[in-house]
């Protein structure tokens, strides 16, 4: 087995995880209702929808930047 590979599949995947994280965090704080609130709170379905897509959004251009 390559450690070396799998050490960098490791590091790259807690790399997108956070980056992932710091955008969800980034698009909270610019959005005038407080994300959470209407998710948790409200289970406002819509907004889950809209941040689902972006979540799978910001994934792939993470993968796609990290690839290559």
């Amino acid at each position: 087995m390559n450690w070396n590979a799998f050490l960098n599949s490791i590091v790259y995947s807690v790399l997108g995880i956070v980056v992932l994280c710091v955008g969800f965090i980034v698009i909270d704080k610019l959005t005038k209702p407080d994300l959470w609130d209407e998710l948790i709170n409200k289970k406002n379905i819509a907004l889950a929808i809209v941040v689902g897509f972006f979540s799978l959004g910001i994934s792939i251009i993470i993968a796609a930047a990290i690839h290559g």
